[in-house]
């Protein structure tokens, strides 16, 4: 069990659980239905993770990754498989009381992942699977609700710039690597500098749709919270360009984006009145 958490990707799973959570408590769904979209997200993201690193395993020790478990020997590629599977199941099955919208989109969200794990990591359209399923993510809260709707088209944007952002700089730590083992998605044919510039652009665009979208474009109808998160994703973006300008790429670069795109994350949570209509 151990083993299998650890290829897991513990980290992105349990950040976009709480983001689900979150969105789920600011549109203020009833108790049985923020349970049933978290524990749905959590297994869909255990099948995501695991699945990604049961596809890797080969490259993994090729590249001598002692941190994965499945490259170590921990977890035998059979367990890991049967276990991916079994929580795409339960991810799907838990999302069925929640109306059939809610599995469609989850449905898509998690084949979109699959996708990207099953091949599309290698291609220059490594981006797209990114884009459909957190641009679909923002509508898994609101699609769970009493009376389900989709998500505005803001937080589609806002959601799918967050994907983009976490793609093209989720790769930057690896690039060496995947070079060596044959992957060249999008990232690997960008650069890691382009590749930061590009998300932190990105997450501007996105935080000012957040900005915006809420009140309708109206400037002056914009709240004191949103424009303190506005500002923060705007400044910590401003500085990863400046930095991807001025010095070679480096981790920070990467530790940068990400922070942008949690106060992106924060803002988007924190509009989810608007969120909901």
């Amino acid at each position: 069990m151990r083993g299998l958490w650890g290829s897991s990707h513990p980290g992105p799973t349990l950040v976009v659980t709480a983001l689900a959570l979150a969105l789920g408590l600011s549109i203020g769904l009833e108790p049985w239905r923020l349970v049933l979209l978290t524990v749905a997200v959590f297994a869909g993201q255990l099948s995501i993770g695991i699945s990604n690193d049961a596809l890797d395993a080969a490259r993994d020790r090729a590249v001598g990754r002692t941190d994965k478990p499945l490259a170590r020997g921990d977890v035998s590629l059979r367990a890991a498989c049967v276990a991916a599977s079994v929580c795409l199941l339960l991810a799907l099955a838990l999302s069925a009381p929640l109306g059939w919208r809610m599995l469609a989109a989850h449905a898509l969200f998690l084949g979109s992942a699959w996708a990207y794990n099953a091949g599309l990591k290698s291609t220059p359209l490594s981006l797209v699977p990114f884009l459909v399923s957190f641009g679909t993510f923002p509508s898994l809260a609101t699609l769970s609700a009493t009376e389900p709707a989709f998500a505005p088209g803001w937080a589609w944007v806002a959601g799918a710039v967050l994907g983009a952002a976490v793609h093209l700089t989720n790769v930057l730590p690896d690039l060496a690597d995947d070079e060596r083992t044959g992957v060249r998605g999008l990232p690997h044919r960008l650069g890691p500098r382009a590749s930061a510039v590009i998300a932190a652009i990105a997450l501007i665009l996105g935080a000012v749709a957040v900005l915006l979208g809420p009140a309708g474009g109206d400037i002056a109808a914009v709240g004191v919270l949103s424009w303190v998160f506005f500002a923060a994703v705007v400044a910590v973006a401003v500085a990863t360009v400046v930095l991807a300008v001025v010095r070679p790429p480096s981790r920070v670069l990467f530790r940068l984006v990400m922070l942008a795109s949690l106060l992106l994350a924060a803002q988007l949570v924190a509009s989810g009145g608007a969120l909901a209509g």
